[in-house]
């Protein structure tokens, strides 16, 4: 790297520093952080933005610096951090994890947000709700369709026979009625089976694995979904002539119509599902015959004792024993889930079983270590009081729930389906998987509610220009206000404040659109909490 002097060009000097016993090349003025990052390590930071320059506001960039530079063995933040010949800096050690997992729980402490709306969290599948609810709100029905089928098997099958337990984690329920999540969910469901070229998620490449499902009904069909999506070959073995399994006592009931169960089928066979139906295991097909055909056995069905007894695995009253983490069972490359284990009541969590069984084969397929699901990572805002939730319901749609019905009757029209998205009051993060505090606070295994006590007041301000700022998830990193500056806003944002009592804001009492006239999308893009998010900004399909 070049500077000039006198006209005269000349070498910034280089030399070496050390970081986690890393030899690294710096130049004279760059930072610890630069330079470990030119190694590859993932230093945390929330105030850090390079055209920003360093802030140390946030101080979740702490390293400790072990010799050279003056550091004497201080936990000091990387971000400002300028190298010095002979620095030996140590940035993973359980001491620096932990002070950084600290700074990160003092953040939470005060921070007024959920990352997952209740409806997110209670979702088996985890399918995120808000996020469908703007893409069908803004007719963005492709991105719909792809949140959905990434989330859920056989959408247009739960759109009709779900329990939801997502709706009664509503907010929306607390002022009249839950949005009919279910319905909208069917909606987009159903559009997608009704077009020429229905979605396919998609599918990591081949590993050359191959895994055997006994039992075609929903936990099974769930399992050889997410399997296959993971790039492993399926086979679902059933002793009926069509698959479906209890879903088929549905459709002879009334309540699931054929069509849409057979449309569910055929995708899955479009993403490489191989059936093998009138199979009945113990008669036409034994675990000693499947084994050596396949690097893994999901056994999934609803037989009953005497029928589970002939597999040779050890059993309990209600039926195989698993482990509840890894599925796996007394005999090697065998597993179990769903009615197989003991009897399920909802479909939905039928379905989750699978997945969870699928993900545990997967990572046993794949040499992973052995372990259950990752649970969703969150701060909890809690109960909301009344002023809150008038906060929440300022600009949504105010009409009451409408139910296009039950079973086979119609669905809804699309003139419906975005009238009943519009009464989801969002209150989720905007953006929840793309917040900084959020992913760190995973990572680091945080406990958002160490430090907190009782929590100040949500606000949420709809301002001019569809900005949402909601100043209690600001962290007060100034990165905003610096690229303001930077801009060369006529207006711009500020700090007003002392103190506790610090705030972000635009000048003499002003609107935050106001001071937002030409950076507003970068203001939001870099905003490390989601504080300043646009309200009807909706994802694009994921690649």
């Amino acid at each position: 790297m070049n500077d000039t002097e006198n006209g005269t060009p000349r070498q910034t000097p280089e030399f070496e520093i050390v970081i986690d016993g890393r030899p690294v090349t710096v130049r004279e003025g760059e930072t610890v952080l630069a330079g470990a990052r030119r190694l590859g390590l993932d230093i945390p930071t929330l105030c850090y933005l390079p055209k920003c320059g360093p802030l140390t506001s946030c101080l979740v960039c702490l390293v400790k610096v072990r010799a050279g530079g003056g550091g004497g063995g201080r936990l000091v933040p990387s971000c400002g951090l300028e190298v010095q010949p002979g620095m030996v800096i140590e940035s993973e050690t359980d001491e620096v994890r932990t002070a950084r997992r600290t700074a990160l729980e003092l953040l939470f402490s005060d921070h007024v947000g959920d990352c997952l709306a209740p409806c997110h969290r209670l979702c088996p599948l985890h399918l995120n709700i808000p996020v469908m609810l703007r893409q069908v709100e803004t007719q963005a029905w492709d991105a719909a369709t792809s949140t959905v089928l990434r989330a859920l098997p056989m959408p247009a099958i739960l759109g009709r026979l779900c329990h939801h337990p997502c709706e009664n984690g509503c907010r929306r329920g607390t002022h009249d009625q839950p949005t009919a999540i279910r319905d909208v969910e069917r909606l987009v469901a159903d559009r997608d089976l009704a077009s020429s070229s229905p979605f396919l998620p998609p599918r990591k490449p081949a590993t050359g694995k191959s895994v055997a499902i006994i039992g075609a009904g929903p936990t099974g069909l769930a399992a050889a979904f997410f399997l296959l999506r993971e790039g492993h070959g399926v086979t679902i073995f059933d002793r009926h002539d069509k698959p479906g399994g209890s879903l088929r006592i549905e459709v002879a009931g009334g309540a699931l119509d054929s069509a849409t169960l057979d449309a569910e089928m055929n995708r899955l066979r479009a993403l490489g599902a191989q059936f093998s139906l009138g199979v009945e295991l113990g008669r036409d097909e034994t675990l000693e015959g499947l084994l050596p055909r396949f690097d893994a056995v999901l056994v999934a069905w609803g037989q009953k004792d005497k029928a589970r007894d002939s597999l040779g695995l050890t059993t309990t009253p209600t039926g195989i024993r698993a482990d509840p983490l890894t599925a796996a069972t007394s005999r090697s490359k065998v597993f179990a889930a769903g009615a197989a284990i003991r009897p399920i009541k909802h479909l939905v969590r039928a379905m989750s079983e699978g997945r969870s069984a699928a993900l545990a084969v997967h990572r046993t397929l794949v040499g992973l270590k052995a372990g259950g699901e990752q649970r969703l990572f969150s701060s909890v805002m809690g109960r909301l009081s009344a002023p809150e939730l008038g906060l929440f319901l300022i600009g949504h749609n105010p009409a009451p729930r409408i139910s296009p019905g039950q079973g086979v009757l119609r669905g809804f029209t699309v003139l419906e389906g975005r009238g009943e998205a519009g009464r989801c009051l969002h209150c989720d993060c905007r953006a929840e998987g793309n917040c900084q505090l959020q992913h760190y606070g995973e990572l680091y295994g945080v406990e958002p509610g160490r430090f907190r006590s009782q929590r100040r007041p949500f606000e949420q301000h709809l301002e001019r220009g569809e900005i949402v700022f909601e100043p209690g998830k600001c962290i007060l990193c100034g990165i905003c206000v610096r690229i303001t500056e930077l801009a060369r806003e006529p207006l711009g944002l500020t700090f007003i404040g002392r103190g506790f009592d610090v705030r972000v804001a635009a000048p003499l009492d002003r609107a935050i659109a106001d001071g937002l006239q030409k950076v507003a999308r970068e203001c939001v893009e870099a905003c490390p909490t989601g504080a300043l998010a646009f309200k009807h900004d909706v994802r694009p399909p994921e690649p």
